[in-house]
């Protein structure tokens, strides 16, 4: 009695294109969120305005410090990591206990490298020291420094290879000042800072601590090697 209507072919065909292009969009937000929720919730970002960084050559068993004053007379150094708004960020041995874990495996690190990072910035005068602490032999050690402003652009304010020339040799790499974020001047006028970590030291937010540097030290064990 009536006839029963049939839907065209490109009807169907719509509809079901439709549901899949639905499909496919609702599985793409879900994987999407699911790959990068994580990855917010554990997301770094450090603010860093200056770095400062040290390096000397590779597998060198040697160790360096490197010790920097704010101008508000706070020092960072091995003993005292963070101070003011200065962070050191490792504390190089040379090649003592140098290793890195890869594919569960302990392998030599030949990278001597130390880095101090600024989280923020003062007016006044930073002083930036290099000291040898262990040598482990008689050649002078070369040692680079370089000293960078971040923001607003990247700055070079310092870079130089400076020689070290035995346990205990401290040098002043450089000296600059800061007025306003910007770089004013910038020297090498020696002052020791290693003095002002040592008991007596008069600089504020420093830790003290007695005596000198050891004498040579034996990297695979740590060791110090008696004079």
């Amino acid at each position: 009695m009536f006839e029963e209507e049939v839907e065209p072919d490109f009807e169907i065909f719509s509809a079901l294109l439709f549901n899949a292009l639905k499909a496919v969009t609702f599985m793409f937000f879900l994987s999407f969120a699911m790959i990068n929720s994580p990855a917010d919730e554990g997301k770094v970002d450090p603010k860093a305005e200056m770095i400062i960084t040290v390096t000397w050559p590779d597998n060198d068993p040697d160790d360096v410090d490197t010790y920097v004053m704010d101008p508000a007379g706070n020092i960072v150094w091995y003993t005292q990591r963070e101070a003011g708004l200065m962070h050191l960020e490792r504390d190089d041995r040379g090649m003592f206990k140098d290793v890195i874990l890869l594919n569960n495996e302990e392998i030599s690190n030949p990278l001597n490298q130390e880095t101090v990072a600024f989280r923020g910035l003062q007016d006044g005068e930073y002083i930036v020291n290099i000291v040898h602490y262990i040598a482990n032999g008689s050649a002078p050690l070369p040692v680079q420094v370089k000293v960078e402003k971040l923001n607003p652009t990247v700055e070079v304010v310092f870079y130089q290879t400076i020689e070290l020339r035995g346990t205990g040799h401290e040098e002043t790499a450089v000296r600059f000042t800061l007025e306003g974020g910007e770089v004013v001047n910038v020297t090498n006028e020696p002052r020791s800072l290693v003095e002002l970590t040592r008991d007596g030291g008069k600089a504020p937010g420093s830790a003290t601590g007695g005596g000198g540097p050891p004498g040579q030290i034996d990297a695979t064990t740590g060791t110090v090697i008696e004079q």
